[in-house]
């Protein structure tokens, strides 16, 4: 009965949360919800019993990529009325997009209902005394190497994808040039001076 409870009290923070997340109009309120809609999955994690999973949730999620998201958010210089001023023109196709990954979720749950047996069948089984840390790590690193580390290569694009769209040359500082630092002679930088007793330095 508790779990139950808890179940439907998760759950129904996670939904709202994640509706606040996309209605707010303050872009650090948006993340706030976000964080909280963390929490809340770690505790549905937790009554799974995938206590790692939700340990990821909170300590990933919530401890690094919701704080970058907030000081992102927080220290540029975003003009996001210049953001919502778009958001009719792109309202069809976010709507078609909705409609494809509602249907695509549909027909997972109906080939999982048809299928359950043989799915059930293929699941990787797990010793009732393994530790869930450890049946997670023995999947990844045996059965699903291959899939993890195509995981790890597509998160590699990704960060390169982003310092390439955000990287800009910029017009109002002087770049360092090593190259010419390293054949610069001695002689050519540094100027002896026997200088007079009592007088300026001359320039």
């Amino acid at each position: 009965m508790i779990q139950t409870i808890a179940f439907y009290l998760f759950a129904s923070l996670v939904v709202a949360a994640a509706t606040l997340t996309i209605t707010a109009r303050n872009p650090v309120h948006s993340v706030l919800w976000l964080i909280l809609a963390f929490f809340n999955a770690a505790g549905l994690m937790l009554l799974l019993g995938a206590e790692f999973i939700a340990m990821l949730l909170v300590i990933v999620y919530v401890g690094a990529v919701a704080v970058l998201f907030l000081f992102v958010v927080m220290m540029l210089d975003i003009d996001f009325a210049e953001l919502r001023a778009g958001f009719t023109r792109y309202l069809g196709v976010g709507l078609l997009l909705s409609v494809v990954l509602a249907a695509e979720i549909i027909f997972a749950v109906a080939a999982w209902n048809a299928g359950a047996v043989d799915l059930a069948g293929r699941a990787a089984p797990t010793p009732v005394d393994m530790p869930n840390i450890q049946a997670v790590g023995q999947l990844l690193y045996t059965r699903y190497l291959y899939i993890f580390e195509a995981a790890g290569l597509v998160l590699l694009v990704a960060m390169i994808g982003a310092i390439v769209l955000t990287h800009r040359a910029r017009k109002d500082f002087r770049a360092q040039r090593p190259d010419q630092q390293i054949r610069r002679r001695p002689e050519d930088a540094v100027r002896m001076v026997d200088q007079p007793v009592g007088e300026g330095v001359t320039l």
